[in-house]
């Protein structure tokens, strides 16, 4: 027995108590019974330098690959030397590590031959045995290629991917990001990948990303410098030292949309109208910082000629009054929308009239504090020609807006809504009717018009309307029905719902004889 376990004395067995002063050497206790205890001493030190996996009754030892052992400074200057486009694409598939580091680096810092690239289709960038697509959708328009990431697709790693993918294919040009408020994966990092790897961005558009701020604008601001369109939508990050940048390093850009940023405010904008000369187009809406001066200073910049599209919708910061010193800096803007802006007044509209002589698309709707005073100018200056006209909600509108607008803009005006103005009566309907031949969409909603003012229309010889709406008018009835019906010859679609005036026979004989016309009730 004293063999079979290999003792050499008395010394080797210890009944009872601690055999050993080290704690760390109780796994090598064996005990043989309620008074017997053996200790087996390590005959050799165990070395373990590597992680091992267990695998059946075996330690299998997990090797590391040598370049693995590299820092990222040394892997980024392997990468960063590599021959051409395919190849960094073709190491951005190894793992997201190689991802990351390929991700980042800049067109400058790329040392290497200039080489036919290859136009195969973007690899698939797995990691960690998870494959991500290196695009969501691809379409191809004006010679740029488009991404577009929406909902959990829309991550920083697929926008590192985007930005090695698209590199060696011509370059990104629209980048369309939809983010999603319950999961929101993309940041900074992902747009710092972009603005590294696609400098020929023209199209930006962020919707519901709150994890992506300054810091993100800031990279695209000096690595796109080509950036023409920029829609900023629910992103509660970024502030106004974002525009800041934009501005200073973009001077391309042309259009801009901002909608519900509450940290932007009037310092972006008059930033904007002071450094981006070929901005065309602007768009603003739930933005509560933003205030008188931050329009004037967009409107007022001696840089700044706006030529298509302005609109504010929801800006409660705006008051009634001039908003500067008048300046043909908007002598070419087409398209004019103010919505639902309680300060905008009479005062706001004189001076917009001075400084917008080509407005051809106008819409003023939810102003209560608009009157004829402020309107009037505006139908007076403009020498284009009204097209659409939309002041709905308007409530102290009367008569003499719509006859001034017909005779001045008839033979222009296709679409006229007048929702909700209640001092609209009949002798706008007899306006329309005389001066109004191109009119095609009528919106009399909730107005003071009766039968008589829909006979002077019916009446008309030169009108060819298609859609009529008399919602919500109490003194149209059924006296109505042979000029609706003569009008159906012409139109596609008649609302009359909460017409109370009129009885549903009259409803069933229009829908019987009208059976072109799309008709509401």
């Amino acid at each position: 027995m004293s063999k079979l376990f290999g003792f050499s004395g008395d010394t080797d067995f210890c009944p009872g108590g601690p055999i050993y002063t080290n704690h760390k050497e109780s796994s090598l206790l064996l005990s043989l019974g309620s008074h017997v205890d053996v200790y087996f001493p390590p005959r050799k030190r165990s070395r373990i330098s590597a992680p091992y996996v267990l695998c059946g009754e075996r330690f299998e030892q997990k090797k590391q690959p040598s370049i693995e052992v590299l820092p990222d400074e040394c892997l980024f200057e392997i990468f960063r030397r590599l021959p051409g486009g395919q190849e960094r694409c073709t190491s951005a598939c190894v793992s997201k590590r190689w991802l990351s580091l390929v991700s980042n680096i800049r067109r400058d810092e790329i040392c290497s031959n200039k080489e036919t690239q290859s136009s195969k289709g973007e690899d698939i960038v797995s990691g960690n045995e998870v494959k991500y697509e290196v695009e969501d959708r691809e379409v191809e328009g004006d010679g740029y290629l488009t991404r577009i990431l929406e909902g959990k697709k829309a991550t920083d790693v697929r926008l590192a991917a985007i930005a090695v993918g698209t590199d060696s294919r011509g370059g990104l040009g629209k980048l369309i990001i939809r983010g999603s408020n319950s999961v929101c994966k993309v940041t900074d990092v992902g747009l710092t990948a972009i603005s590294r790897g696609c400098p020929s961005l023209r199209v930006l558009s962020l919707w519901n990303l709150s994890s992506v701020g300054d810091e993100g604008l800031f990279e695209i601001a000096n690595g796109c410098q080509m950036l023409e369109k920029l829609d900023l939508c629910h992103c509660p990050a970024i502030t106004d030292k974002a525009l800041l940048a934009i501005a200073k390093s973009c001077p391309n850009l042309t259009d801009l949309t901002i909608e519900s940023c509450p940290n932007i405010g009037n310092e972006g904008l008059q930033a904007v109208g002071k450094g981006c000369s070929n901005l065309k187009s602007i768009s603003i809406r739930d933005c509560l910082l933003v205030g008188d001066q931050g329009i004037a200073g967009l409107l007022s910049s001696a840089t700044f000629f706006l030529t298509k599209a302005f609109s504010l919708a929801n800006c409660f910061g705006i008051k009634d009054q001039s908003l500067g010193v008048p300046k043909l800096s908007c002598k070419s803007l087409q398209s004019l929308a103010i919505r639902n802006c309680p300060g905008f007044g009479d005062a706001s509209l004189n001076f917009l009239s001075k400084i917008c002589p080509q407005l051809q698309h106008v819409e003023l709707s939810g102003l209560q504090g608009i009157t004829d005073a402020g309107l009037l100018p505006l139908i007076e200056n403009s020498d284009a020609g009204l097209v659409e006209v939309n002041v709905s909600g308007c409530l102290n509108l009367t008569d003499k807006v719509v006859s001034s607008m017909t005779e001045l803009h008839g033979w222009t005006l296709e679409v006229l809504n007048l929702d909700g103005c209640r001092k609209i009566s009949d002798a706008s309907l007899v306006a329309i009717a005389e001066n109004c031949g191109l009119l095609n969409d009528l919106d009399f909603s909730k107005c003071a018009i009766t039968d008589f003012g829909i006979s002077a229309l019916a009446g008309s010889n030169q009108l060819n309307l298609q859609f009529l709406s008399v919602s919500g008018c109490a003194y149209v009835s059924d006296k109505s029905l042979p000029a609706f019906g003569k009008m159906g010859q012409t139109l596609l679609g008649l609302n009359l719902q909460h017409c109370k005036a009129i009885s549903s026979r009259t409803i069933d004989f229009l829908v019987e004889q009208l059976w072109r016309c799309d008709i509401l009730s």
